[in-house]
């Protein structure tokens, strides 16, 4: 290819603004245009980026290589459509869709056009998340606390497909994909309409148990995910930046110890993380890190756990 890759953003709102400023500062990468819904919020972000602005989607497919979606999640199929259709290789925010059907759609058109699709499970490539996931071996047990204050954002959704998704990704990822073998759920709407506050506790396929809890209606914010596994401890604190392994140690004809094994920690903030390694994809021609199958396997665990609240 000649030339940097050409993005587009679609959906420059409190998340999509950021896709648009890290496309800039990318290697090989040039911030091309800016579509939404808002023309004066379009021309805000495109003017701080040196982008255009494309009055509709199809328009701007045509002059770009990849792409970010981060409009609502009932928007991602008509916005992700024709950017698919046009053979440019898409990332699109998690969730992947509102629902089942309409991800896999999603899905399928990715795998018939032969074009990249990423989900934004950006948890992911937080470096203390990443230190954790490449420390852990055979993960017994899985304690994660996500709460957030209340913000009037992402409303369309609840806290489950708002919040809970990434630690439920992280959860197969952690564990080798793993299958829902059983579930014990409770949450409840308490400022929205919509499910606010959930804890679940899941068994997984191979014996594994995760307790997880997402709020967005806390006064405190909290990002912690502990594993346990036989002979370790990891733990990670997202808002500290902050990763551990405690191992048991025992010297021949000595009591066990427990003893502290740094982890390295990759540089980098986690959405530029998450967009280098899509650019990566796209160079090389390789399925992105997080393809659309992961998106949807996410999506289809979360709405087992929401539909059982309903």
């Amino acid at each position: 290819m000649n030339g940097p890759l050409r993005a587009g953003v679609v959906g420059v709102g409190s998340l999509g603004q950021h896709h648009a400023r890290i496309y800039t500062e990318l290697e090989n990468v040039e911030l091309v245009g800016i579509v939404d819904a808002d023309p004066s919020r379009a021309a805000e972000i495109a003017a701080r980026n040196g982008a255009r602005v494309f009055a509709d989607i199809a328009a701007l497919a045509q002059e770009i290589d990849l792409a970010t979606v981060a409009t609502p999640t009932v928007a991602h199929e008509l916005a992700a459509t024709p950017l698919l259709d046009a053979g440019v290789a898409t990332l699109v925010e998690k969730p992947i869709a509102p629902d089942r059907e309409t991800g896999a759609r999603l899905v399928a058109l990715s795998r018939s056009r032969g074009v990249p699709l990423m989900i934004g499970h950006t948890e992911r490539f937080n470096p203390v998340v990443s230190a954790l996931i490449s420390a852990c071996s055979d993960p017994r047990f899985i304690e994660i606390h996500r709460l957030a204050p209340f913000v009037p954002r992402g409303l369309d959704v609840d806290v489950i497909l708002d919040l809970m998704i990434h630690d439920l990704d992280l959860c197969r990822v952690l564990l080798g994909r793993a299958e829902l073998a059983s579930f014990d759920a409770s949450g409840t709407p308490a400022l929205t309409s919509k499910i606010d506050i959930a804890s679940v506790r899941i068994r997984f396929e191979g014996g594994a148990v995760a307790n997880l809890t997402a709020s967005r209606i806390s006064e405190e914010r909290m990002r912690r995910v502990r594993v346990f596994e036989p002979g370790a401890y990891l733990a990670c604190d997202a808002l500290a930046g902050s990763a551990r392994r405690l191992c048991r140690h025992q010297e021949e004809d000595a009591a066990p110890e427990i003893r502290e094994q740094p982890l390295e920690i990759p540089a980098g903030e986690p959405l530029g993380r998450e967009l280098a390694a899509f650019r990566d994809a796209v160079l090389s021609g390789e399925d992105p890190p997080v393809p659309g199958e992961d998106g949807l396997a996410a999506l289809d665990l979360a709405l087992t756990i929401r539909d059982a609240l309903l």
